[in-house]
């Protein structure tokens, strides 16, 4: 069940896309029903697209959990493309991006 949240979530976000003539140029997912792994993959014709790859870790137990890793990109008003890697899993949503500020080490 929450493969299918993670995934109508992320395609929820591609459908967000402002009206237009903006097109999904592709979106295709992968759900393992027999392991705990997924993968979702879209694209839009204005240059956004996002990727995810997720794997529910200690299964059964009370620690049970989501691990995901992927990446989104989007096309800024400056005409810059931008993209975001990101981890999240027990520890939070963990975004990586040259764009992003970095917190200074401790």
């Amino acid at each position: 069940m929450k493969f299918l949240i993670v995934f109508v979530a992320l395609f929820a976000v591609a459908l967000a896309a402002p009206a237009g003539d903006v097109q999904i140029v592709r979106a295709d997912s992968e759900d393992k029903q027999l392991t705990p792994h997924f993968l979702i993959r879209w694209e839009t014709s204005d240059g956004q697209k996002a990727d995810a790859a997720g794997e529910l870790k200690n299964i059964g137990s009370e620690n049970e959990s989501l691990a995901v890793r992927g990446s989104f990109s989007f096309v800024a008003d400056d005409g810059q493309t931008y993209t975001v890697n990101y981890i999240a899993d027990e520890n939070g949503f963990q975004p990586q991006g040259a764009h992003l500020p970095v917190a200074p080490e401790a």
